[in-house]
């Protein structure tokens, strides 16, 4: 590949390498080196139950001997849809000892976005958990699935909680009949019997797909990441090497970030399984029930984005918990405003690592360094065996000089493959062997890259990827509504959240209710928006497109404003 100048080479900490050794195999060989390596070691601690990463193998192996029986075919899709439990890294692994494809599914998808997954993935078998099955089963015909494996958290518990969970279900009603048949809706365990096991043979790592990852496009449809084994191999590995001194000791991870999403499922259960580390899984985040576990369990790294680490520390009783135990804390999704930074290092002592990635990517490219120089606002260095560059946003081409806006584009092992079914896209984003992000950058002159805006209208919402055209189209479907156009909006707790600017049609007189009711019978609930603006006409171009950018801008000017004004004395005994 043709050089370029790498300057971040130098502010690498001591001991990453520059140019890594990355081991090209299945990515299932992860796990299984954890196995031979420490197979009594707690791979998984979940409430009541300990999983050793010797069992975690032998349950993945009868997963996949089991999804083989049912016909599971090497290279077939299979849709994970699950919160953070056992079963879903058990299923995980399994999919990928089978063979298979693995689809992750977003739980809080509603019917559009899972219809179109499913569909649009071809997958042929759905693993996913009985409270979700009201979801589901209208949906059925839709889906082309024709398999359904369903468990329950009380499956992921051992006795007396498993009982204790089932009895407070149906006290509250929370029971969910499903129609099992053994035919085509099968339970849980019926993946986990017998005594075959299976690890499939002859996986081309680098061809290969592992995981078709789902992410928005500007069209409102997400399209499928293909993800090779070799490729998430390779960014667990990248991120191994980045952070010198974790796996020294031995590791207790946090499972706080999705599984089902990219960066979850890299730094929480790939990274994790490379180090040989235990996770605590959490089904849903509950900021009272991370900091009793950090105080109780005393984890050592902590995954996670800047909406959680606030949200911790925003607790009225955070100061009653000891969370000294933090060694590593690495950030992703959005820049962590500096005053939480420092509130967090003053609680914890750990500082946060922040970085940079997408799920074209696998996701990690950049990490600040963890011992040396971190500069705030910065995504940090390319990870080892990475290149960057920034390009002209219209041209692309050469680099140009530290300093320069331009689009962010890179190219290393952990880069997809493309675009599934969908050759044209890929072909806008990989080029040369080089992956255009269409996110606006500059280099400074030690090689560190820092992300000015976004090319693409992308919100980034708690971590979550939202497009706004997908928003647009929902409200364009609201019978009172003429235009809508959807931008995000800073937030100091989620990073940005969703705004909407409508237009009414004549004579009709929508509510801000109305349209938030409407969009959370359409929408996941992280995409609902939070604030309305009814206006008699948007911004647009000469040909008609509504100009988002110049919303946007006002909204940042009216926020700069607010923060300049000075304070007013609202306590006159005339108020």
């Amino acid at each position: 590949m043709p050089e370029i100048d790498r300057p971040w080479l130098t502010h690498y900490d001591q001991n990453v390498p520059s140019s890594p050794h990355l081991a090209v195999k299945p990515v299932f060989e992860l796990l299984d080196e954890a196995a031979s390596r420490w197979p009594d070691r707690p791979a998984i601690v979940f409430q009541n139950t300990s999983i050793t990463y010797a069992k975690l193998r032998k349950l993945s192996s009868l997963v996949a001997a089991n999804l083989r029986k049912h016909g599971l075919k090497r290279g077939d899709r299979v849709a994970i849809m699950l919160p953070n439990t056992p079963q879903t890294v058990i299923a995980y692994w399994g999919v990928l000892r089978a063979g298979g494809t693995v689809v992750f599914t977003n739980p809080l998808y509603m019917e559009t976005e899972i219809v179109h997954q499913f569909k649009d993935s071809g997958a042929r078998f759905l693993i996913t958990i009985d409270i979700l099955w009201n979801k589901i089963e209208p949906l059925r015909a839709q889906l082309g699935i024709e398999k359904y494996f369903v468990t329950s958290i009380a499956d992921a518990l051992r006795f007396p909680l498993s009982m204790l969970y089932k009895l407070r279900a149906w006290r509250e009603g929370q029971n969910s009949k499903v129609p099992f048949d053994s035919e085509t809706v099968h339970t849980w365990s019926s993946l986990l019997g017998g005594m075959s096991t299976y690890t499939v043979e002859g996986i081309i790592p680098g061809k290969d797909l592992a995981l078709l990852q789902y992410t928005g496009g500007t069209t409102g449809l997400a399209k499928g990441c293909m993800i090779t084994h070799a490729s998430l191999c390779a960014n667990a590995l990248q991120c191994t090497a980045m952070l010198p001194g974790m796996g020294e000791n031995r590791e207790l991870f946090l499972g706080v970030l999705p599984y089902f999403h990219i960066y979850g499922l890299t730094v929480c259960l790939n990274l994790c399984t490379a180090l040989g580390a235990t996770q605590i899984p959490f089904p849903r985040y509950m900021p009272g029930d991370v900091l009793k576990t950090i105080h109780k369990e005393r984890p050592t790294v902590f995954p996670g984005a800047p909406s959680v680490y606030i949200s911790l520390l925003q607790q009225k009783n955070v100061g009653s918990y000891d969370l000294s135990s933090i060694r590593f804390c690495v950030s992703g999704s959005a820049p962590m405003p500096v005053e939480w930074f420092e509130q967090f290092k003053t609680a914890t002592g750990a500082s946060i690592c922040e970085g940079y990635g997408l799920s074209e990517a696998s996701p990690v490219t950049h990490i600040n360094p963890v011992q040396g120089v971190a500069k705030h606002g910065s995504i940090g260095l390319p990870v080892p065996g990475t290149d960057a560059k920034i390009v002209d946003m219209d041209l692309g081409g050469p680099p140009l000089p530290p300093g320069k806006l331009g689009e962010l584009a890179v190219r290393g092992p952990q880069v997809m493959a493309g675009y599934f079914n969908k050759p044209d896209e890929t072909a806008d984003v990989l080029r040369n062997g080089w992956l255009y992000t269409g996110d606006i950058a500059y280099m400074d002159e030690d090689g560190y890259f820092f992300i000015v805006d976004r090319k693409k209208d992308l919100i980034i919402s708690a971590g979550y990827n939202i497009y706004p055209r997908e928003i647009d189209e929902v409200l364009h479907a609201h019978p009172k509504v003429q235009e809508a156009v959807a931008v995000g909006i800073p937030c100091d707790a989620r990073g940005e959240v969703v705004k909407v600017f409508v237009v009414a049609k004549p004579g009709e007189k929508p509510t801000k209710a109305e349209i938030i009711a409407f969009c959370r019978q359409k929408l996941a609930a992280y995409k609902v928006p939070r604030h309305v603006e009814f206006r008699e006409s948007l911004p647009k171009t000469m040909v008609g497109k509504v100009l988002r950018r110049a919303l946007r801008a006002e909204e940042a000017e009216r926020t700069k404003a607010c923060s300049a004004a000075p304070v007013v004395d609202t306590t006159s005994s005339d108020a």
